[in-house]
């Protein structure tokens, strides 16, 4: 009994999908905004609450279960380097945007949470989905990013079967690995850019 109320109280306090993702876009934001701001530590912020593991693994689709451990290490640690120095640049390009929260839909282990982004006067809708490995699990991640109703999930899942079909896996790791290198090569280590100032 005691023991039953001790992990309903800590799933109480845990932090739900809505201030999973309210927080992790707020340790976003206060990196790129922070002085000495790099693609680096923006990465970094993103990388707390984004499961490029998860992502991967739905991405591949069965193809996960056929291969070695070793080989979903290699695929993971590929997509997070390109997705991360991906996001990070475009965050740090545009680091003042204002954000909308909406609906928190609950099914099971799986979540989305609506968000609508200001840039530049424009309105651009984005859901984020999540999920907690058990229903004991306090803990949410962000597996996709929906942006006006293109899915990341859904994108890469489409690219890799298609290069599976075509060059196997070795092929499409060899793939996400130039791109990985072409993202990061030039920006590992650059810093934010400036922000422009108006002419009086």
């Amino acid at each position: 009994m005691l023991a039953h109320l001790i992990i309903t109280t800590l799933l109480a306090a845990a932090p739900g999908p809505l201030k999973t993702v309210r927080s992790g876009y707020e340790d976003v934001q206060k990196a790129a905004t922070a002085p000495g701001a790099t693609i680096e530590k923006v990465a970094q912020a993103v990388d707390r609450f984004v499961d490029f593991e998860e992502l991967a693994r739905r991405a591949l689709g069965d193809t996960w279960n056929s291969i070695t451990p070793t080989q979903r290490k290699e695929l993971t640690g590929a997509m997070r380097g390109m997705l991360r120095s991906f996001y990070a640049q475009r965050i740090l390009s545009q680091p003042d945007n204002e954000v909308t929260y909406g609906q928190e839909l609950l099914q099971g282990n799986e979540s989305t949470v609506s968000t609508v982004l200001r840039v530049e006067g424009n309105r651009i809708p984005i859901t984020y989905k999540l999920y907690r490995a058990a229903p004991k699990e306090k803990s949410w991640r962000i597996y996709d990013i929906v942006t006006a109703d293109v899915s990341l999930l859904e994108d890469y899942r489409s690219q890799f079967s298609q290069l599976l079909a075509e060059q196997g896996f070795d092929g499409l790791l060899s793939t996400i690995k130039a791109r990985q290198a072409q993202l990061h090569q030039p920006t590992a280590t650059s810093k934010a850019p400036k922000k422009k100032t108006k002419k009086k």
